[in-house]
């Protein structure tokens, strides 16, 4: 007889709902995703869940496996699988709009409150720059960028953060993490408006460092260094001191 998983998948929106067990045959190789698409094919056609690329690119997957938010495209089962069983729920800190599927909506404001926007300094005119900027890939600033330049937006970071939990105000670990790269681009513009944005009490102050966005962001990506920068950036602003 062929293994089963026992897979409890929650279903309902955001006015509430319940898990509803499935028996799913286990494979070699077998992902996370390749269970929900199981589920979806040949045993729920309702069942609502969004994924793109499946090869960790998009970051479209992310759902909360067993306790934890992860790329369910890029999580093999036998990593995760506890006693023959998964549970699946939809990313913590978004909405619900229907079983696995939330609304990254409020995620991607909060980017837009942190200007986490390029505003080109070349630009600022209207004029089009007849050179290009280079920026040495040795430079400081451009290493600092450089280490949280790859993030995708997937939201695991976001929905891992108990600060959020605690605060729907809070921009998260993914809007400050992209402030930071554009305050260390030497060809941004908005550096002033940004560390403003970034300041008030919603902003990186409220983070406590525990380091939940850092550990789990499947990039291995430091959101909590990032914040961090920008903590510093601001003391040493008070006593105008660009660092």
């Amino acid at each position: 007889m062929q293994e089963t998983l026992q897979v409890s998948v929650w279903r309902g929106d955001g006015e509430g709902g319940a898990f509803q067990d499935f028996r799913v045959p286990a494979q070699a190789n077998q992902t996370v995703l390749d269970v929900v698409t199981h589920i979806q094919r040949e045993l729920d056609p309702t069942l609502a869940y969004r994924f793109a690329c499946r090869v960790g690119m998009c970051g479209s997957c992310a759902m909360v496996v067993n306790g934890r938010a992860r790329w369910t495209c890029r999580t093999h089962v036998k990593k995760v699988v506890q006693d023959g069983r998964l549970e699946l729920q939809p990313l913590a800190n978004l909405p619900v709009i229907r079983d696995l599927a939330t609304d990254m909506a409020p995620f991607f404001d909060k980017w837009a409150r942190a200007k986490g926007t390029f505003q080109p300094k070349d630009a600022a005119d209207g004029a089009v720059p007849e050179e290009f900027h280079v920026v040495p890939p040795s430079s400081p600033k451009r290493q600092a960028a450089d280490a949280g330049i790859e993030c995708i937006g997937c939201g695991v970071c976001y929905a891992s953060c108990d600060i959020v939990a605690w605060n729907g105000e809070y921009l998260g670990p993914a809007a400050l993490n992209r402030a930071w790269t554009l305050v260390n681009d030497v060809r941004d513009d908005g550096r002033k408006a940004r560390l403003d944005a970034v300041a008030g009490d919603a902003g990186c102050h409220a983070c406590h460092s525990t380091q939940s966005c850092t550990e789990r962001c499947p990039k291995g990506i430091d959101p909590s260094g990032a914040i961090a920068g920008l903590k510093r950036t601001l003391f040493w602003g008070m006593f105008g001191i660009d660092r």
